[in-house]
């Protein structure tokens, strides 16, 4: 038997080594050059969201005097924060370098982006004057020297901290005889692109960062001083985003929320990174007034920070240098013209995106709010797309006479702001509006739709792995279910009934739902599996999940192991389970594929001695999603479908171009055999194009 302490991966950690998987994609040479840029920035994205939340909670247990051990997979919390830090120091050092190959790879093709001691007298023309007139006039400058109290820093922006050494003035000499310094902070404003792009010359196109163009700069902004020299080395902090929700009975719910985000602008800071060649007084000057702690994860980093912006590189028109765009197919079968209701009505479809077009979704609501016969919508929203075509659906609906229901999750994190502003909207146009369950987040993606046919009431509905976010849609992989089968649409009423009477716990047949009965099904259903393992029949299991944290699932899986289930596993992101270790889980396998699509979608498969059951859900093996939220799994009846998602997860698995293998070292080792190259998301596209040929 493993040793104990082995037993499970810490799922900061585990987390930690799936960034470095979006990290690999940046040095990949098969990834086109753009592209790579864009993934050093989600790469940085990933990580101020890390800090954010999950090193923000660690910071949170050390500061409350406890260890954490029972919540940290056995690790002690301030040993955790020490080891994140040096990971993240390790992984930062390793972006520059892989930063640095990409620009200089960049030049081979004709782009080059330079600093503020690059610039041409040609360029220098085109800077000053787009420095006048659109960067000067939004610049936030702030002398730091005098101030009574250190201005609050945004945890969003990056900041140029500034040190201004003063000519030695003989009339009125400081004490000591040495030359006064001025501190101040510049911030890079939002509102103007990170990247620059001056006028071509010939084939070649030249960017500059907007930082280097504001140090470009310096010399007009602190013309006032009478200055010997100005340097300028960027910082950023990054603050604690949990919401903390007062429990004031006057504010409505709205309130409570906006007033929580409002407060993350002043939350302690849980990271300070700075650019390593900052002078030490003014590093030292900065820590000192920002009130530094020792908890906090100090981080020297590189000229830039905010790498995130990279993932929105300016395309340069050269579409070479980026993926090539797919065209998303239609379902096979399944006509956008035409009524969808009467489709439906006939088999249950399955929609794929992004290989398949979202526009399914955008056109059964669309038809659902001019139906004359359609009576009411129900619908959950997670996240929704900038002007969604989900919403105006929606308010389409209520205008024609439609009873619209919608259960909006105000605490989606970091999307708070956003549902906020169209639970306005959609309340102001008579929409009827749910804000969920005390204590529980909504994170099902459901929808219901009542049709009145010949007199009665008719169902039909979708059931989805992902958001209903037409811009996401393009770029995540999510399975979506269009069906009117009753017993199911019945069970999803149910659904929307505890969002409204959340004391009346129903009893489901077909659906898998969170808090009450998700852990429970799925463990009846590992048993069955261990059963026909020890019967000698056929036993399997194939899960496909975006993380897997709950310790309980992974003992669950464990034992099904020790009993002879062959278990297949593709998580992309945090996996706490150690596969391949023997008396414990060597008959599991684990893999990670990370590619140009971000793999979202929760498919759990069950041998069922020869009669696979298949499930669809909107919940990873998080004790957050079993316990603590709202959702929803749907079973596949129809045997075409099932023979589908068994094909496209065989295909997945097949994967050994982009698929990682999980194992204790957790070196993110590419999968590597003989066999023919299978790249799962091209060849998943395929497929389906192949569908619709046959």
């Amino acid at each position: 038997m493993i040793k104990p302490k082995y037993q499970y991966i810490n799922r900061e950690i585990s987390w930690l080594q799936f960034n470095e998987r979006v990290l690999q994609e940046s040095a990949d040479k098969n990834v086109p050059l753009i592209e790579r840029l864009r993934f050093v920035g989600i790469f940085s994205n990933n990580l101020d969201e890390f800090f954010k939340v999950r090193y923000a909670t660690v910071k949170r247990i050390v500061e409350a005097g406890r260890s954490g051990k029972s919540v940290l997979g056995g690790e002690i919390a301030k040993d955790l924060l020490e080891e994140i830090t040096e990971i993240v120091i390790r992984q930062q050092t390793k972006s520059l370098k892989i930063l640095g190959d990409i620009e200089k790879e960049l030049e081979t093709k004709n782009i080059f982006l330079i600093n503020e001691t690059e610039i041409t007298e040609d360029q220098s023309d085109f800077i000053k004057s787009y420095f006048a007139q659109k960067v000067s006039p939004v610049l936030m400058t702030i002398i730091l020297n005098d101030l009574a109290e250190f201005p609050t820093l945004k945890d969003t922006a990056a900041y140029l901290a500034v040190k201004i050494i003063l000519k030695k003035d003989d009339k009125y000499p400081t004490d000591d005889g040495k030359k006064e310094k001025r501190y101040a902070l510049i911030e890079i404003p939002k509102g103007i692109d990170r990247f620059v792009v001056i006028p071509t010359e010939g084939e070649r196109s030249y960017i500059i960062m907007l930082d280097d163009l504001i140090r470009y700069s310096l010399g007009n902004i602190f013309n006032m001083f009478n200055y010997e020299s100005i340097t300028a080395h960027m910082i950023k902090i990054t603050r604690d985003a949990e919401l903390d929700i007062d429990n004031d009975l006057s504010k409505s719910f709205i309130e409570k929320i906006s007033s929580s985000v409002e407060h993350r602008k002043i939350s302690d800071p849980v990271r300070f990174v700075y650019d390593k060649n900052i002078g030490r007084d003014t590093l030292e000057f900065l820590k000192e007034k920002m009130n530094i702690e020792d908890t906090d994860s100090v981080i020297p980093g590189g000229r830039y920070h905010n790498r995130r912006d990279y993932m929105g590189f300016p395309s340069l028109g050269r579409e070479d240098l980026m993926y090539e765009k797919i065209k998303p197919l239609p379902v096979k079968g399944f006509a956008l013209e035409g009524s969808l209701f009467n489709q439906i009505a006939e088999k249950d479809y399955l929609q794929y995106t992004p290989y398949h077009t979202f526009s399914y979704v955008i056109r059964f609501l669309r038809e659902a709010a001019l139906d004359p016969k359609v009576k009411s919508i129900k619908i959950t929203v997670y996240r929704l797309a900038d002007n969604s075509q989900v919403t105006a659906s929606l308010i389409n609906a209520v205008k024609n006479g439609k009873q619209v229901t919608v259960q909006i999750e105000l605490q989606a994190r970091f999307d708070e702001q956003a549902n906020i502003q169209y639970a306005e909207q959609l309340q102001a146009e008579g929409v009827k509006l749910i804000f969920g369950v005390p204590g529980l987040k909504v994170h099902s993606k459901i929808c219901l739709i009542e049709r009145e046919e010949d007199g009665v009431l008719k169902r039909y509905g979708f059931i989805s792995t992902g958001n209903f976010n037409e811009a996401t849609a393009r770029i995540y992989t999510d399975y979506t279910l269009f069906t009117a089968h009753d017993p199911i649409l019945k069970e999803l009423n149910m659904v929307f009934d505890f969002f409204e009477t959340t004391y009346k716990i129903n009893k489901y047949k077909h659906l898998i739902v969170s808090p009450h009965y998700t852990k429970n099904t799925f463990k009846k259903l590992i048993d069955k599996e261990i059963e026909n393992a020890k019967a000698g029949k056929e036993a399997y299991i194939k899960i496909k999940m975006n993380s897997f944290t709950s310790y309980k699932m992974v003992d669950k899986l464990y034992e099904a192991s020790r009993a002879g289930v062959k278990i297949q596993l593709i998580i992309r992101g945090i996996c706490c389970l150690v596969p391949g270790v023997k008396g414990l889980s060597e008959n599991i396998e684990a893999i990670s594929v990370v590619d140009k699509f971000l793999e979202h979608p929760r498919v759990f498969i069950f041998s069922n001695n020869g009669d696979p059951k298949i499930y669809i859900s909107s919940a990873d093996w998080m004790t957050r999603n079993l316990d603590y939220r709202v959702e929803v799994g749907c079973p596949i009846y129809d045997t075409d479908l099932k023979q589908e998602l068994l094909d496209t997860f065989e295909i997945s698995w097949r994967d050994n171009v982009k698929a990682r293998v999980f194992c204790a070292n957790q070196d993110n080792a590419y999968r590597k055999n003989n066999k023919v190259k299978v790249r799962s998301q091209f060849a998943i596209y395929d497929y389906y194009l192949n569908k619709l040929n046959t």
